[in-house]
């Protein structure tokens, strides 16, 4: 399976809104490990990095994770629910997914992401399901 995770992790790398935030990624059975270096220009107007970015991380590692159980097919956020415990302004964010649940169609994952100081600055859990769309070269997954 080491070849299915080494190919998810170039399809999220060559996605169009990855060359903005620059992330790295590491995938194994049934986890993933996002990393986002902290920048200006993630913040909102009270200089800290913006929800959506906690929300980027946090879904990319749990659908990731989620995605490195099913090895034919993609899977598709259903739900996702974000809780947020302290705002991050440096360093770097790194968010590890895990799956809680695999299921006939669909896949439970859950989240956590860290500050450089391995402090806990959010969570998440969400739903993902095994879509029809085949894992192959037009997406990417090469």
């Amino acid at each position: 399976m080491s070849d299915h995770y080494r190919k998810l992790e170039q399809l999220y790398l060559n996605a169009p809104c990855n060359q903005y935030y620059k992330p790295k990624i590491h995938i194994s059975e049934g986890t993933a490990e996002i990393r986002i270096k902290v920048e200006e220009k993630y913040f909102h107007g009270i200089r800290a990095v913006h929800g959506a970015v906690y929300f980027k991380v946090l879904d990319d590692a749990a659908f990731f994770s989620a995605n490195s159980v099913i090895p034919d097919m993609y899977v598709l956020t259903a739900n996702f629910s974000l809780y947020f415990i302290r705002p991050i302004t440096s360093g770097e964010i790194r968010a590890v997914g895990k799956v809680t649940h695999i299921g006939k169609t669909q896949v439970l994952a859950e989240a956590v992401a860290y500050n450089s100081e391995g402090k806990k600055i959010a969570s998440g859990s969400g739903t993902f399901i095994i879509s029809k769309l085949r894992l192959s070269e037009e997406m990417n997954y090469t």
